[in-house]
């Protein structure tokens, strides 16, 4: 019985896995660290300047 339930979390930890992959992205905005925050600022801030 052991062995049965070991395959079986094993078959549908990798099934999660691939469903996992094809489900649609999130609409969550990617992570932007703070220096790359201050960066982009900078470089909008000079491009309206000019």
């Amino acid at each position: 019985m052991n062995r049965k339930k070991k395959i079986k979390q094993i078959q549908s930890k990798r099934l999660k896995k691939a469903k996992a992959k094809l489900a649609p992205k999130t609409n969550k905005p990617r992570y932007v660290s703070k220096a790359d925050r201050e960066q982009l600022e900078e470089s909008s801030e000079a491009s309206s300047e000019v």
